[in-house]
């Protein structure tokens, strides 16, 4: 197990992608092309970050965005995995102040990056999806992900970052999806000792909604990813968000980030799994 700081090295490189805008509906929003650098320095101590994003003109063009900075250390809201794949965002959910989550999944020459915005209400806002691609590589992008795309048994190992402690608990995870009818999926996770069961009702090819005590809704998103989020997070009552991933088809990459009832961040987890 590598140290955060060596997990961050592992997205070290140039990445061309874009920047899309999906809404609470799961319509496709505005696009902008984007050029991401992490660049290492002094024997890997320091990391140069930058990011460009460009207009219709596309990379030719100048950026109508740059930002550029230095890292030396990561903060607690960021936690790393061994491959690269991170999760970050809000430590402590409080009234009057926005909520937002990122996903970061990396796989060889792809990254797929969801971030989940909430208003300062709590009530959902939209999420940004940014697929990125290794500069100079054949790298390609996933099919969209459906029902079909997850359908069936996932085996794998999940880890377990907490808020107090930062190295990784280890477990074994399973995952199993099937449709129990034309407009219902059933989503059965173990991770450990938890045991999440969602009967999801399906409205349309981009959105499933999970009823409970706290009404969620699933997102099917473009190049195979797909978000499960509360439709309002609070500082009164325990939530979940959690994204996901297929690399490439038998292959899952899931985040989950816990928050407790007081509203604290209280956990990660990274769980790879292939299916059965």
């Amino acid at each position: 197990m590598g140290s955060q700081w060596e997990n961050f090295l592992c997205n070290l490189g140039e990445w061309r992608g874009s920047f899309t805008g999906v809404s609470a509906a799961g319509e496709l929003l505005e696009s902008t092309p984007s050029i991401l650098s992490l660049e290492s320095d002094e024997d890997d101590r320091l990391v140069r970050f930058r990011l460009r994003r460009f207009g219709p003109e596309g990379y030719d063009a100048e950026p109508i965005h740059d930002m550029a900075q230095d890292y030396r250390s990561l903060g607690r809201q960021v936690v790393f995995f061994d491959n690269g794949t991170f999760c970050k965002g809000t430590l402590q959910v409080s009234p009057g102040s926005e909520f937002g989550a990122e996903f970061g999944f990396v796989d060889g020459d792809r990254r797929h990056r969801l971030v989940q915005l909430h208003h300062s209400d709590g009530s959902y806002k939209q999420a940004v999806l940014i697929r990125e691609f290794r500069s100079g590589t054949d790298a390609c992008e996933q099919p969209f992900c459906s029902p079909a795309s997850l359908t069936g048994e996932w085996q794998g190992e999940a880890a377990t970052i907490s808020a107090d402690w930062p190295e990784p608990t280890r477990s074994q995870s399973s995952f199993r999806v099937s449709l129990t009818a034309a407009s219902s999926l059933q989503m059965n996770s173990v991770v450990g000792s938890e045991a999440i069961d969602r009967s999801i009702t399906l409205q349309n090819d981009r959105l499933g909604i999970v009823p409970g005590e706290q009404t969620s809704t699933l997102q099917w998103l473009p190049d195979g990813g797909f978000l499960i989020r509360p439709d309002r997070v609070t500082h009164r009552q325990s939530f979940v968000v959690e994204a996901g991933w297929l690399p490439s088809p038998d292959r899952l990459i899931r985040l989950i980030r816990r928050y407790d009832a007081s509203g604290a961040w209280q956990s990660a987890t990274q769980v790879i799994a292939t299916r059965s």
